[in-house]
């Protein structure tokens, strides 16, 4: 198991990430601070910060964002996609994963991310 200071602690029994082998099994990260505390933002707001969460778990594992192979999105609002791709574009800059985006019915927040990482060796 990996875990870190630097991002939200799990709100139930599941590990902030998991290495198996070589890659690196990163939990849905949300847009809360560190010490779980949650102030509500439009979506760019909070993309930013689930990507900096995002971030903090992958350095935690010995990566970072350019280890990235494979990424789930999940939106409240389809509306808000344009504006979620554009901060998601800024954090990831040249590194492009695979990512499903999808639209789901989460509670209070509005993007949450999870991720998986190659990290060989």
């Amino acid at each position: 198991m990996i875990s870190t200071d630097r991002a939200p602690a799990p709100a139930g029994h599941y590990a902030q990430a998991v290495r198996a082998g070589g890659f690196v099994y990163v939990a849905g990260q949300v847009p809360r601070a560190p010490d779980g505390s949650y102030t509500p933002g439009d979506i760019t707001t909070e993309t930013d910060l689930v990507l900096r969460n995002l971030a903090a778990v992958a350095e935690a594992a010995g990566g970072g964002l350019a280890d990235v192979v494979k990424v789930t999105a999940y939106l409240t609002r389809t509306e808000d996609f344009a504006a979620f791709d554009a901060e998601y574009a800024r954090h990831f800059g040249p590194t492009r994963p695979a990512r499903t985006t999808v639209v789901a019915g989460l509670r209070s927040v509005k993007v949450e991310v999870d991720a998986v990482l190659y990290l060989p060796g």
